[in-house]
């Protein structure tokens, strides 16, 4: 195998904004029943922090308590975002499912390499029925450095890669990308941030956009 595709998945693939303030909000009632939070919830902190390690997550929403409390508020969370993935309360970006079947039809293996937990990501593909066109999703917890740039490394090393593009909305995507020597693909979309789109080699406004761009991929 030698050139891919690979997504990563919240802000890129899944609208991940759709249930993240019911999911977030959820999860801070929890802590506030148990005395562990006061106040609002930190919704508009993590929206800026969005695409880091899980780890990262905690430790900055909840900076005043230790590991055992991140663990079990990234639990709670993470059932409460999977509850509303199988209720329906998600989407998929517009044309997401037509752009993966163009490339898989023309012969471009696609995998997800992404900073959500595996089950989480698993509920995605299982629900919008993803496993016919993604070959494989790779999680940042499979790696020990939690490092986006490592997992993608880790993608183009398991598939003997040659070439590809990387596709996110984040800085950690483009970085990885250049680590990896493959083609970075920024989707300005709802996380995504001017000045971290400067770093792609392309940016997008529609996924359907990058079939445009396909010719640019070869190796760097």
């Amino acid at each position: 195998m030698k050139k891919a595709m690979i997504f990563d998945m919240d802000g890129t693939l899944f609208q991940t904004n759709k249930i993240l303030q019911t999911s977030l909000e959820d999860t801070f009632e929890m802590l506030r029943e148990l005395e562990l939070w006061r106040g609002e919830t930190p919704l508009e902190m993590y929206r800026e922090i969005m695409g880091v390690p899980l780890s990262v997550v905690w430790e900055t929403l909840l900076p005043q308590h230790q590991s055992p409390i991140h663990i079990k508020a990234n639990e709670v969370f993470h059932e409460k975002l999977i509850k509303n993935i199988k209720a329906g309360k998600g989407d998929l970006y517009p044309h997401a499912k037509e752009l993966l079947a163009y490339l898989s039809n023309r012969g471009y293996p696609i995998f997800v390499a992404s900073n959500g937990c595996p089950h989480y990501l698993e509920s995605i593909i299982s629900y919008y029925q993803l496993d016919k066109w993604i070959s494989k999703c790779y999680s940042i917890q499979e790696i020990e450095s939690k490092e986006k740039g490592d997992l993608i490394r880790k993608v183009k090393n398991d598939n003997q890669l040659m070439y590809g593009a990387v596709v996110g909305d984040r800085l950690s995507d483009f970085q990885g990308a250049e680590m990896n020597d493959l083609l970075s693909i920024g989707c300005k979309f709802d996380f995504s941030k001017m000045e971290e789109l400067a770093q792609a080699d392309v940016v997008v406004n529609d996924l359907m956009e990058i079939r445009e761009f396909l010719e640019l991929i070869k190796e760097r």
